[in-house]
């Protein structure tokens, strides 16, 4: 975790793609990414204490080009529970969104828990990963968890980091933890204050209405299997603490393989462009109307970030076969514009009329001709004269 960290490409060309939208609801600030079709039910994504709506960018870019919606959050400003639950209720009234299905890891795992409790009407599936069932271990482990509030931003990281194994890792888990890394230096002293309240917020889950059958538990341990025994079970053997960034493209296909099972279809063919008003890859007049003229493949990813309507296609280092520059190539067969469209038309005109064609040749010839004799003389008179 030392060294100077160096975003990886595929996150900087999500960023260039997928435009960050910061809401205020009441008092709480939400930071979130929405990308897909709007009219497919969400699988929203809550991170971890060390995490951020950033660190599940693979799962948008790849879940969002097969026809599904994903909303990434950040865990707002709240300091127990309770608050956290109205909060979150708030937010998905603002978005106008109503049935959700929620994929939750550590902490946030644990306040999809929370909210499928106490909001079960809302909360449609949950998928589960390296999480937990009540705060009491972690209460044990911070005493001093009444003054956490105060305690200064250098302090909480270092605590925060300690929960991260660090040590030798394959490359891939490695790179993982950077990336975290680099998002906790991105939080304020109130946001990790915030989150360790709510890790160490005296809780525990109770039984849901939810029926099993619309658990998954993706895990590396065997932690819920008590709790849920009817859960499905995604095995992961390798990943980490962050396996949807070391293994995406097993977690993604876990994810997909629970979207199905539930109900919830994938709409490829909604999957467009980002309108200027930053709507992620839902359809509007707007958008087909341009589409149409400027993106004839039109695909997932158009940004009004991005220089060009271009096309979300698999980002450099992601697990996709194509390229940024595959993506240009493909584009400027669209953008350049062939001479023969307009040439073979025009001299298809002439050839309509055998009369021009005949004259156009004959003249053309005695031109040459001409040319060709009457050149040296005017070279020699010129030299004569001179």
């Amino acid at each position: 975790m030392k060294g100077v960290f160096s975003a990886p490409g595929d996150y900087i060309y999500f960023k260039s793609q997928v435009p960050l939208h910061k809401i205020p609801i009441g008092t709480k600030q939400w930071r979130y990414y929405d990308f897909g079709p709007k009219v497919v039910p969400p699988l929203i994504c809550l991170p971890g204490t060390a995490g951020t709506a950033d660190v599940y960018y693979k799962q948008i870019m790849s879940l969002s080009m097969k026809g599904y919606r994903v909303i990434s959050v950040d865990i707002p400003r709240v300091w127990n529970h309770h608050e956290w639950i109205q909060a979150f209720e708030k937010f998905l009234d603002a978005i106008d969104v109503h049935h959700i299905h929620l994929y939750g890891t550590s902490l946030g795992g644990f306040l999809a828990q929370l909210f499928a409790l106490r909001r079960p009407r809302r909360v449609r599936s949950l998928v589960l990963s390296n999480t937990y069932l009540d705060t009491r271990t972690f209460a044990a482990a911070m005493p001093w968890a009444p003054v956490v509030s105060w305690t200064p931003s250098f302090l909480l990281k270092r605590y925060v980091f300690t929960g991260i194994r660090d040590g030798p890792h394959e490359p891939f888990i490695a790179d993982s933890v950077d990336f975290v890394v680099s998002q906790v230096e991105t939080l304020s002293r109130e946001d990790l204050a915030s989150r360790l309240s709510l890790t160490v917020d005296a809780a525990s889950v109770g039984p849901l209405l939810l029926s099993d059958s619309f658990i998954t538990i993706m895990d590396l341990k065997d932690q819920l299997s008590e709790r849920y025994p009817g859960a499905r079970r995604a095995y992961l053997k390798t990943g980490g603490d962050f396996p949807f960034l070391s293994r995406p493209d097993e977690v993604n296909l876990h994810l997909q393989l629970h979207l199905r099972r539930v109900g919830v279809e994938a709409r490829p063919d909604l999957v467009r462009g980002i309108s200027k008003d930053g709507g992620g890859g839902s359809p509007s007049e707007k958008s087909d109307e341009k589409g149409d003229r400027n993106d004839p493949g039109k695909d997932i990813g158009e940004s009004s970030e991005s220089p060009s309507a271009g096309q979300l296609s698999p980002a450099p280092e992601s697990s996709g076969s194509n390229s940024l520059g595959d993506q240009f190539l493909s584009n400027t067969q669209y953008c350049l514009v062939d001479p023969r469209d307009k040439i073979l038309p025009f001299l298809g005109s002439l050839f309509n009329n055998h009369h021009v064609v005949a004259t156009g040749i004959i003249l053309q010839f005695v031109w040459e001709v001409l040319v060709s004799y009457l050149l040296p003389f005017y070279a020699e008179s010129l030299y004569i004269t001179l």
